[in-house]
């Protein structure tokens, strides 16, 4: 079922006869931990939430707050409803996202849809399945536990039967929801675990409308954007203070009608005809301030650490009787670039702006925060504001999805008309909010008898949430430098060092940036296993041995094991180490562990992972080849076997991409790559055999499985370049002529010897 107009279709089920309604008393949002993504509204919804739906006619509507990007949840969602009710799986309408018809259950992050957000969706459809079958058990004069459920049909031993549907027959059912419903054990489970086809595939695949870019309404106009020249950089007095004249006579000549909008330094044109707003876009004349120049971010270390900080420690252990001598001791400085979102389609959005009515439809990942915004931007009572969340072209952090939506919003209100604003290549490119830079030094080492002893972490990571851009271009929020909290996911290593001691530089972003796929449990992982990999080449030991040796949490060390058991890890074997066989090829081959910790510190765990990779390096010009990447998941429940299957493989081949090509360059100005020819990414002839190996935990709660298996990549890709070549990398991206430098430095030092 479409749910094209969320706000009218919820309320209509509220009176409706032959429904059953799992519902919960509306209330504020909750507030997000201090400085932590979310937003703080007070804005409390004039109607219950609705998680369940059952209607007569024989279908079931179920609401649940966060999106699909890509990843499949609309359809495990729905295997988790179908579950608990036990019927069809085909029966079920998943309605995600609408900010008018579903729960605020904060933005889609951190992989906790199954996790978390899943959770009251589970216990709703269980509390409707124990409602009607308490009514056919009163009924029939027997115990509901003497009956059984198949397919909607109900069943006494007897041989009585009946469907929900007739039970719901004329009546208006309200069921309070009840967080405390037993829910099925897995050994009941027949729907979750199966591998379901996707439900938004087919239409994707016939071009059927799904996303937001097709979406075209009544009187619908187009605009585009003209961005300040300060490129990617939200912070400074002289954001939102800029603009000095614009000569709206030099887009005359376009078309009749076309209109232009300036507010600040938000400056936009609209015209009836998109062409004509493309072209008045780049004819229109605006002076603009020179801005300050950007700090130097060629040398991202140096950068990094001039910036000011708050120290956070955030861990600070010393075990009795731990003073064992120092045998090896390391100290290493791990640097992770900035890198885009890199969204294959421009941002888009539709906007209608109408007195006490703003309808917007949506790519956000973040539609209850962005209406919270909106409301902000334009003035209004968040009730006034209906964000339609359709799919758009890729996200995984904070791109412009929600910018322009707040574009199309302004120019709606200027010109009376529905709104159309679809973004360039060079605008996505140079404006999305980065995944950030980050720095972590480490220092520890070994006791003489080759034991972990020490281990010491600062990392610094420069970013925040990224407000959405027309509110710092308009002024109506503050551009000064702001800063969160995020820096600390997974800072703490797995591994069981005695003395630790780990600590977060809380620091301001230098240019725009917000999350990223792994957010800064990604660098910090890559921190951890690529030390570790280090010591236990000191120690003469095994890497998989090694970790699995200093692993406390037995669900590490078996996906540890397995995922080197299927890859046919062959303990104290080496690669090349620098030596190129006769084909001129280095071969190597590294691991890494990690789980995935995510929100506010010491946050909670994901799904636990582990990559084993196997890679070539062209001695002659350092390119890199990777022959085969096998990766384990412990994701605890699965819904999805495929689903999971499918997303741990897009992790493979985005992190291949980020690891080994991609960094954002900035000059004076701001962001420099602003077409795909200065920001390379993958392509299809790079990408390897990929094995997933799935453990079996299906008698234990689902874990975030979205993005938890892209944290190992960094380090388990250094490690087999270690191996291959005898040198480590402990600055990513590792591009052909960084492992060119690193072997003829080699090569000169061993000259010298």
């Amino acid at each position: 079922m479409s749910f094209a107009h969320p706000q009218e279709q919820l309320q209509a089920l509220f009176d409706r006869p032959g429904a059953l309604l799992v519902t919960r008393a509306a209330g504020k949002a909750p507030k997000p931990p201090p400085r932590q993504p979310g937003i703080a509204s007070d804005y409390v919804q004039p109607y219950d939430d609705i998680f369940i739906a059952m209607l007569a006619e024989g279908r079931v509507q179920a609401f649940n707050g966060h999106v699909d990007l890509g990843t499949g949840v609309r359809t495990a969602l729905a295997q988790v409803v179908a579950e608990e009710l036990d019927i069809d799986f085909g029966l079920v309408d998943m309605i995600l996202g609408h900010t008018s018809a579903t729960p605020n259950q904060g933005p889609t992050i951190a992989s906790a849809t199954l996790q978390i957000s899943a959770v009251p969706l589970r216990q709703a459809a269980a509390q409707a399945r124990h409602h009607l079958v308490g009514k056919a058990a009163a009924q029939w004069g027997v115990e509901a536990q003497a009956l059984s459920v198949a397919n909607g049909v109900i069943s006494a031993p007897d041989g009585r039967s009946a469907t929900y549907w007739s039970l719901l027959q004329g009546e208006q059912v309200r069921l309070e929801h009840d967080a405390q419903v037993a829910t099925k054990p897995a050994s009941q489970y027949t729907t979750i675990g199966k591998s379901i086809p996707r439900v938004d595939i087919p239409a994707k695949a016939t071009g059927q409308l799904v996303f937001v870019h097709d979406v075209r309404v009544p009187g619908m106009w187009h605009a585009r954007v003209v961005r300040p020249p300060y490129v990617g950089r939200d912070s400074g007095d002289f954001v939102g203070n800029s603009l000095i004249s614009i000569d709206e006579s030099s887009v005359a000549h376009i078309a009749p009608e076309i209109r232009v909008v300036a507010i600040g330094d938000f400056v936009a044109v609209a015209a009836e005809r998109e062409e004509h707003a493309i072209k008045a876009a780049k004819a229109l004349k605006v002076v603009w301030k020179q801005p300050p120049d950007l700090i130097d971010l060629s040398d991202l270390d140096t950068a990094i650490r001039a910036q000011p900080y708050q120290e956070r420690v955030l861990l600070e252990q010393e075990q009795v009787g731990a003073e064992t001598p120092a045998g090896v001791s390391l100290e290493c400085s791990y640097l992770w670039p900035y890198q885009m979102h890199a969204s294959v389609g421009p941002s888009c959005s539709v906007a209608d702006y109408q007195e006490g009515h703003v309808r917007v439809w949506s790519g956000s990942q973040n539609p209850h925060m962005l209406r919270v915004e909106l409301g902000r931007l334009l003035q209004l009572d968040e009730g006034q504001i209906e964000v339609i969340r359709m799919e758009a072209s890729g996200c995984y952090g904070r791109n412009c999805a929600d910018d322009v939506c707040a574009d199309a919003a302004l120019v709606s209100r200027a010109i009376g008309r529905p709104v159309r604003v679809q973004l360039t290549r060079e605008q996505e490119h140079g404006w999305e909010p980065k995944g950030s830079a980050q720095l972590i030094d480490v220092a520890g080492g070994l006791d003489t008898h080759g034991e972990l002893r020490s281990y010491e972490l600062t990392t610094r990571y420069p970013s925040n949430d990224a407000p959405t851009l027309a509110l710092l271009l308009t002024g109506t929020t503050s551009a000064e430098p702001r800063m969160l909290e995020m820096g600390d996911r997974t800072a703490v290593p797995p591994y069981s060092y005695p003395n630790m001691r780990v600590v977060c530089h809380d620091m301001a972003a230098i240019v725009r940036s917000a999350w990223l796929r792994g957010v800064s449990a990604l660098p910090n992982s890559y921190a951890h296993d690529s030390f570790i990999d280090e010591l236990a080449v000191a120690a003469g030991r095994d890497p998989v041995e090694f970790r699995a040796s200093n692993l406390s949490d037995e669900r590490a060390r078996d996906v540890l094991l397995e995922t080197a058991r299927h890859a046919g890890w062959q303990a104290g074997s080496r690669g090349s180490r620098g030596r190129p066989d006769a084909d001129g090829m280095l071969h190597g081959r590294g691991v890494a562990y990690a789980r995935y910790t995510h929100s506010r510190f010491p946050g909670f765990g994901a799904s636990w992972n582990a990559w084993v990779v196997d890679l070539s390096v062209h001695a002659a010009t350092g390119r890199v080849t990777v022959t085969r990447v096998v990766v384990g998941q412990d994701t605890g429940m699965v819904v999805n076997p495929d689903g999971v299957r499918h997303q741990i493989q897009g992790n493979i081949i985005q992190m291949l991409s980020r690891t080994l090509k991609e960094e954002v360059a900035f000059n004076a100005r701001g962001v420099v790559d602003l077409e795909w020819g200065a920001y390379p990414i993958i392509s299809f002839t790079d990408i390897p055999p990929i094995e997933v190996v799935q453990v079996q935990r299906q008698d234990q709660p689902p874990m975030g499985a979205g993005e938890s298996s892209s944290v190992p990549a960094p380090a388990a890709i250094a490690n087999a370049l270690f191996d291959a070549t005898g040198q480590r990398f402990r600055s990513a991206p590792f591009t052909p002529d960084k492992i060119l430098r690193a072997l003829e430095g080699a090569e000169a030092i061993e000259a010298l010897a």
